[in-house]
This record gives C-alpha cells, sequence and structure tokens, in this order.
C-alpha cells in the first residue's frame, strides 16, 4: 500500500487547507506574511505532505477536529453495523432451529437474540449516547476482531495438511 503522504492532492484538498490557515491568521497564529507565504506553498502543493508541511507547526483547528470526530464515529458505526449482520445469523439460524423442531414451548431463541445483542447495544449506546466514549467502543470491537482471528488461526491449526 502506498504511503499517504505521497499521494497527490486534488483542488479541494488544497482548499480545505486555505481555510484552515484562514482561521489561524483570524485566530493571531499568523502574521499577513505568513498566511501570504502558506496561502502560496498550499496552492503550489502537489502530493498531502507539501500539504501537511503548510500547517505542521500550527494546531488542528475546531472545524477540523469535529470533522475527524464525526468520521471516526460514523467509521465506528459501520463496525458495529457490521457486528450486528454477523449476529443477525446467530438469531435467524437459532429462529430457524426452534421453528424445525415444531415451535413449541418457549421461544427459546430469545436467549440468543438477547446474549448477541447486549454487546452491540452497549456499543451503540457508547456512540450515540449523551456521552460518547469513542476509545471504548473501539477497544471492544478490535478485541472482538481479534479474539476471532485467533479462533481462527486456532480452527486453521486442528486442520489436517
Amino acid at each position: 500500500m502506498s504511503d499517504p503522504s505521497t499521494l497527490r492532492v486534488a483542488d479541494a484538498d488544497r482548499e480545505r487547507v486555505v481555510g484552515e490557515l484562514r482561521e489561524h491568521m483570524v485566530a493571531g497564529r499568523l502574521t499577513a506574511e505568513e498566511f501570504e507565504q502558506r496561502l502560496g506553498a498550499a496552492y503550489s502543493s502537489s502530493t498531502q505532505a507539501d500539504l501537511d508541511a503548510v500547517k505542521a507547526d500550527l494546531p488542528m483547528t475546531p472545524a477540523v477536529l469535529a470533522q475527524a470526530l464525526a468520521e471516526r464515529k460514523a467509521h465506528l458505526r459501520r463496525r458495529l453495523m457490521q457486528e450486528a449482520g454477523g449476529a443477525s445469523g446467530a438469531w435467524l439460524i437459532s429462529v430457524a432451529v426452534w421453528l424445525a423442531i415444531g415451535a413449541s414451548g418457549e421461544f427459546w431463541p430469545i436467549w440468543v437474540i438477547i446474549a448477541t445483542s447486549l454487546p452491540l447495544v452497549r456499543d451503540a449506546w457508547r456512540i450515540l449516547g449523551p456521552a460518547p466514549d469513542l476509545e471504548a467502543v473501539e477497544a471492544d470491537l478490535n478485541a472482538r476482531r481479534e479474539h476471532k482471528l485467533a479462533r481462527e488461526r486456532a480452527r486453521q491449526h486442528q486442520l489436517p495438511h
């Protein structure tokens, strides 16, 4: 995979950085001369590394921080939806088994549904709730992925070669 800093940038990327530079000038972090110099450097940038160098010594603006947070939340929501899709497979199988054995008695698949839904509901609350805890959600999702990968590796080692 290519190093992201060597990728070429588009006009929209340059304009985004110019907008950030304007915010820094308004905040007093850049003089008019520095702004003009960096503006020229931003417009002449051809790679992401060039653009990053233009703002290397400046803090992230509130708009950039908000955008990064929104992108992170969207990424975590997608991962959570993928896990929900996997859990729904377990729900469907358990309901199909219950139906295949006559659908009599207590609806026991509810216990499968509840057990597989609790982590999803907890993580959804952590993402969408009043006090988002994205680090905890990311740690949980990563731990579940690592656990799944470890099970797959163990299963592969058990197969005869």
